[in-house]
């Protein structure tokens, strides 16, 4: 079984965000395996997909900063280690739309993360990252990555939401290094 979570924060209000590319990536996953039954479980929307291999698809309902707190109870609860765990969630380090995975290491200051590390006391579960690009300048963080892509963003970032399902379906597939190995180019 592997553990699929997207990052991102609930309600409406954010769900077009750069933050939430991460549940975005989730649900571009769902509309590919037809999966539409969804339930409450751990703070966290939960799907389940029966394919070669055995996917919870996974959206944290604690708000970004507190993500740890639905992953963990759920890794427990299902027995998945931690190597089988794959987290999607916005980078603005990279590019827009430009893709880079990761396994293992810190938070890079992405509070997401910072809280799967803190909750679980572990750092060995993989991430695939997404590019938001950094702010304008006068811009404060925290309003830039609530706020929705530019049109001129969006032809990258559907893109690169493509390119993240199709990254996971090769990690599942065919494992870590491959998909390292074909996604992170350029």
């Amino acid at each position: 079984m592997k553990i699929v979570v997207g990052l991102g924060n609930p309600g409406q209000e954010y769900s077009a965000t750069r933050h939430n590319i991460g549940f975005m990536v989730i649900d571009k996953l769902a509309e590919r395996w037809a999966v539409t039954s969804w339930r409450d479980r751990y703070n966290a929307e939960v799907a389940e997909y029966r394919g070669e291999e055995t996917v919870l698809l996974v959206k944290p309902q604690t708000f970004m900063n507190l993500s740890g707190r639905a992953v963990v109870p759920l890794a427990a609860f299902y027995k998945v280690a931690y190597e089988d765990i794959i987290v999607i969630y916005d980078d603005l380090d990279l590019p827009a739309g430009r893709l880079r995975l990761r396994l293992k290491g810190g938070s890079g200051g992405h509070r997401g993360i910072e809280s799967l590390l803190y909750e679980s006391g572990k750092d060995d579960f993989s991430r695939v990252r997404i590019g938001i690009g950094r702010p304008p300048e006068g811009w404060e963080t925290a309003n830039y990555v609530l706020g929705r892509f530019t049109a001129e963003e969006m032809p990258l970032i559907s893109q690169a939401l493509g390119q993240a399902a199709d990254a996971v379906d090769c990690i599942i597939k065919d494992g870590f290094t491959k998909a390292m190995n074909q996604f992170n180019k350029g």
